[in-house]
Order: C-alpha cells, then structure tokens, then sequence
C-alpha cells in the first residue's frame, strides 16, 4: 500500500500540473490531492490508494453496465483489430450500418435514420443544425429559433450552449448563437401555479411553449428541445400529459419535437428510449453517454424518415459531420453493449427495481434538510433546504460553504461518488449503474444519512 500511496501522491501533482479538468475549480487543488479513480468492478470504483467508492452517479450518468464488463473490452479489442478507424464521410463501415439499423429499430414512430457524432454535445448542435436546414429546404428559411427550458442543461458547444437554461454556465463565452429562448419546467416542488395539481401544473408548463412560439412567431421558431426528465435543477420528471400536449403544439405550429435523452437514454429510466417511457414520439432523438455504457465515446441524432425525406433528395446535402463520428470500435461497443442489456434485461431490472430505488431514497425525508426526492427509473435528486415548511433554500453563501465547501467532499471521503450541485436550487444527484440492487440503494441511503445529518449542523 505504501507504494500505491506514493504514486498518488506522484499523479496528483502531475494531474494538477497538467491535466486541466472539466467543469472545475483547479485552484482546489493547489494544496490538496487529486481525486485519482484507477479501477472499476461492477457498481464500485477505486482510488489509486485502493479506497473503494459507490459510484452513486454511474461515472457521469454513463455506466449503465457497470465497471469492468469484459465483454465490451474484448469487442473494442476485436474491432480495432480488423478496422480501427475509417470514416462514414460518403463511405460505410459495417458496424455503423449495425448499430444504426439496432437503434431505428429500438426508437418509436418512423425515427429511422441515424447520425452519428461523439458526445452528446455534438448530437444537439446536429439537431438545431439540421432542424434549421430542414425548415429551408421546405420553403421555410425564417423558421431558425428553439425554444428550451430554464435550468436546462444541453451541452457545451456555442450552439447547445445557447440552447442550454443556466445564465452562470454561458456568460463567460457571450454572444452565443441568437435565437435561443427559455420557458418554464416542470419543477413541480417550486411550481409556481397549480402545484397541488401535477395535470394541471403540466398542461400550464406546457402551454408555456406555445405561449413563446406565438411570441417569437411560429414562421421563425424551428425546434423546442426537452429532456424527457430533466437533469439540472435536479432530475425533474413530466407532469401527466405534459409531452402529450408538447408534441400537440408542435405539429399545430410546424415546430420539431428534439427529445434531448443524452442522459435519459439507454435504460436509465428503463426503456431504451425514454420517451417511450412517457408515451410520445419526437421528430429527433439526441444520445450518448449509456450507448457504450461509457467504454468508448460515441453520441447520435435519431431522425424521423419526415424530417430525413428531403436530404434524400437531388443535390440536397446536410454539410455537416464530425471525423470520429460512429467510429468503428465505439459502434462495436455499442453493439455489444445492446446485446448485454438484452441478455441480462438490465432496462427491465430498472422497472422493476424504481419504486424501492425511490422509497428507499424517501426515507431520508425525515431529515431537516431533505426539502423534496424526485426522479425516475434509476435517476433521482435530492433537493436540500433550510426549512421545509417554507421551502427556504441556500444563500450564495450556504451553498459555497456547505454544498461544495463540505458536502461534496465529506459524501467522497464516505465513500460516495455522486453530484452535489446547485443549478437552480441544491441537490444531491444520483444515477447508478442499471445493476444495482437494494443493497446499493440501501448503502446509498446510509451514507447519505449520515453527510446530510451533518450538512445540517453546519447551515
């Protein structure tokens, strides 16, 4: 052990040296180590020390098979080995023709063609490029703004960022792209109507996307891009109906439905496509992450045969692509990690397994600072407040120094990977890998008791 521990030691400085991390403070770790994850078994990840930690967040909601399955490994070894890389610019490899006919096959409606990118990011700036393109070559060229919600998150990129609800996230890089705009979501536990009345609060926040195409004018507003639940702010979940009635608004005004399922996708709410969960079709779906279950990068726009029909078309061409998209070893990675979720019916066992993932969670509503748990399939938040008569949430002050100051780091030091957060309001995140059971719900709940009960004495 001592070894090991000196090698942390040696990797923590180069990694503050030279590793510049995404999403972080690097100043954190000018006098302190760098969290370093070296190995990873099933719902369980290592420190280079040894420490083992839940991983309460399935890496970044992306290890929906879990650490270390092998037979992901063995298929990125085999593919890589009789095609490591070759393009789909004018040119096809078998496994992208595969993976593309598995997931026309899995996605709901005519959603049958299929665009491969790297990352999620990459697939929702496909999808406003392409909505845009679309609406010209149908005789529409004023139709170029989305509309989104606030809070949301929907990538990085200059185009996904614009699209994304979280002012602090986009300030440092405006102007953005113009023609971005926000209504409310579906926050239920701060609804600020109808909040005794989900259908009702639904069919408000719905009507609120028609408010803003009629606002903006329905000949200029091309796509509206909703997360079938909701990530930022804290897993918020659709209110019955509200999809049903967002897809009736966008067919009225000729508006495409982006289902944004980056996150949601691939079984994390335990349907391979989430909004088959929630009863809808979109005119695209955006993914990544839980298509390889994190074993090789690769993202995708799921494309309706209606919104595909006119780049079938003469000399029509959508001039747009990435080198790496549907990259041969990530689509044989993908491949075979289908065949996992189908032959060890992981988006069952989630289905099966929410509601226990979910009272067992609830439990910790007899905590003064647990305001509200929310969520769907195995992706839940947590929202913290300082009094839950009132709703009353955390100063600027109270976050910094107790969401990220302790709390974040006393739930690692535990031995919980998970986020704590506060876009939009304070919430602790929680996404792990399809196979957990009641043993990791339970070992989640446990340490969570024990950090928040603590949280609570520092407010």
């Amino acid at each position: 052990m001592g070894n090991s521990i000196t090698v942390s030691k040696d990797l923590s400085k180069t990694a503050h040296d030279h590793l510049w991390m995404h999403f972080t403070r690097m100043s954190s770790y000018e006098n302190s180590p760098v969290p370093t994850i070296a190995r990873g078994e099933g719902t369980y990840v290592f420190d280079t020390d040894g420490k083992r930690y839940l991983d309460g967040l399935s890496g970044l909601f992306v290890v929906q098979a879990g650490h270390g399955r092998a037979e992901l490994a063995e298929a990125a070894n085999k593919q890589g080995q009789d095609l490591g890389f070759f393009p789909v610019w004018s040119y096809a490899h078998p496994k992208a023709v595969e993976l593309a006919e598995r997931l026309a096959h899995h996605a709901p409606g005519d959603l049958n063609k299929v665009f491969f990118t790297t990352g999620g990011g990459e697939a929702v700036e496909t999808a406003w490029k392409l909505a845009k393109q679309y609406h010209k070559l149908n005789g529409n060229p004023g139709k170029y703004k989305v509309i989104s919600r606030s809070v949301a998150y929907h990538g990085t990129p200059h185009g996904a960022l614009s699209i994304t609800g979280l002012p602090g996230l986009k300030a440092p890089y405006e102007p953005l792209v113009p023609g971005a705009f926000k209504v409310p979501n579906t926050n239920l536990y701060r609804a600020p109507v109808h909040g005794d009345d989900p259908e009702a609060f639904g069919r408000w926040a719905a009507d609120q996307i028609e408010q803003q195409i009629l606002l903006e004018g329905p000949e200029s507003v091309a796509a509206v891009f909703l997360e079938p639940v909701q990530n930022a702010g804290g897993c918020f979940p659709p209110p019955p109906g509200y999809f049903q009635r967002v897809r009736e608004i966008c067919d009225t005004y000729d508006v495409l439905l982006v289902s944004d399922e980056v996150i949601c996708a691939f079984g994390r709410l335990g349907t391979i496509f989430a909004c088959e969960k929630f009863g809808y079709v979109p005119d695209i779906i955006t993914c990544a992450k839980g298509m390889t279950s994190g074993y090789s990068p690769i993202g995708a726009a799921v494309i309706s045969d209606r919104i595909a029909e006119p780049f079938w078309k003469g000399d029509n061409t959508f001039l747009h692509g990435y080198t790496f998209g549907g990259h041969p070893v990530s689509a044989a990675v993908a491949l075979a990690n289908l065949d996992l979720f189908e032959r060890d019916g992981l988006p069952q066992h989630v289905l099966n397994n929410e509601d226990a993932f979910r009272a067992t969670l609830e439990k910790l509503l007899d905590l003064p600072i647990v305001g509200d748990v929310r969520g769907n399939g195995y992706f839940f938040g947590i929202e913290l407040v300082k009094d839950k008569a009132t709703k009353e949430t955390f100063t600027e002050e109270e976050s910094e120094r107790v969401l990220y100051g302790f709390l974040s780091k006393a739930l690692f030091d535990a031995g919980l990977y998970c986020r704590a957060d506060d876009r939009g309001d304070p919430v602790v995140q929680l996404a792990p890998p399809l196979t957990s059971d009641q043993s990791t719900f339970d070992e989640i709940e446990q340490i969570l008791r024990k950090v928040l009960t603590e949280a609570w004495t520092k407010l």
